[in-house]
């Protein structure tokens, strides 16, 4: 059994144990410490109590307060709109016409309206709105629902193959998949449409005629696109998921369809339109 004996140089009696020569001191916590460490031990059980603290299997104590991190920061997000919504001065009714047509609320719009792009859209179009393959450029224009004020801000709102009932939807066959077409044949149709912009790349007529029989109802017979079915102009040399024989082949055989959110589900009404005036005085907008 160890032996406790008076230390002579600190005052103190030792707990009886010993090192190599060195004997532990059986020095007691400083009161203070003590205490601190007893609250916080009563604190952890009252927040165990009414806070959400404990994993089970599926699932974890929600607390008697059910407080989480979630619900106070939407909350938090909640309170933020209605705060801008006042400092707003925008009338809800508002549109998107009479915002641009008003000075003040033209100078909110557009602070608004960059602060939302750059939090909601710049991850996919780019913080300059250039874009990036698959992620259309917004600074030209080049628009394939139309880049009038109100296009724009139908788009914004419903979104596009969001699954909004109101959303934009366009839909390009798998020409090479299901069979539509041969693979000779869609690299003649391929050389064509590229050939529309780029002089170096020799078209056929067999590739314009095979365009014409199966690409111009949606694209136009001169390939200039349509608006209203959101089909794109194939003769400007501007390329959503990439130019050359290589990519339009590539697109043709399996086609690739974007999908942008419903931003009328998660902002509200005077940002979506703030959205839809910025974007629109990008330089790209009609």
């Amino acid at each position: 059994m160890a032996q406790q004996e008076l230390d002579h140089l600190s005052g103190q009696t030792t707990t009886g144990h010993e090192w190599d020569g060195l004997k532990e001191l059986n020095t007691p916590l400083p009161k203070w410490w003590l205490y601190v460490f007893y609250a916080c031990i009563i604190w952890s059980f009252g927040y165990f109590l009414f806070y959400p603290s404990w994993p089970m299997v599926s699932d974890y104590t929600k607390g008697l307060w059910g407080a989480t991190m979630r619900s106070d920061s939407i909350a938090a997000y909640e309170t933020g709109i209605k705060d801008r919504l006042a400092r707003a001065k925008i009338p809800a009714d508002a549109s998107v016409d009479q915002i641009k047509g008003n000075k003040d609320f033209l100078e909110f719009a557009m602070a608004n309206g960059k602060a939302a792009f750059g939090d909601n859209c710049a991850p996919c179009h780019g913080s300059g709105a250039t874009g990036a393959p698959g992620y259309p450029s917004l600074q030209d224009d080049d628009w394939l629902w139309g880049g009038k004020l109100a296009d724009v801000y139908q788009t914004i709102r419903y979104g596009i193959r969001s699954g909004h009932s109101q959303a934009r939807d366009s839909q390009m066959p798998n020409f090479g998949k299901d069979g539509v077409l041969k693979k000779e044949e869609m690299t003649a149709v391929a050389d064509y449409v590229v050939s529309l912009s780029d002089t170096s790349v020799k078209g056929t007529d067999a590739g314009k005629k095979l365009f014409s029989d199966n690409c111009a109802a949606c694209h136009g017979e001169d390939a200039k696109g349509n608006l209203e079915l959101g089909a794109p102009n194939l003769a400007d040399k501007i390329w959503l998921y990439g130019g050359g024989s290589a990519k339009v082949i590539a697109q043709m055989n399996v086609a690739s369809h974007g999908v942008m959110p419903a931003w009328e589900d998660r902002l509200d009404p005077i940002t979506v339109k703030s959205l839809a005036v910025y974007v629109h005085s990008l330089g790209g907008g009609k």
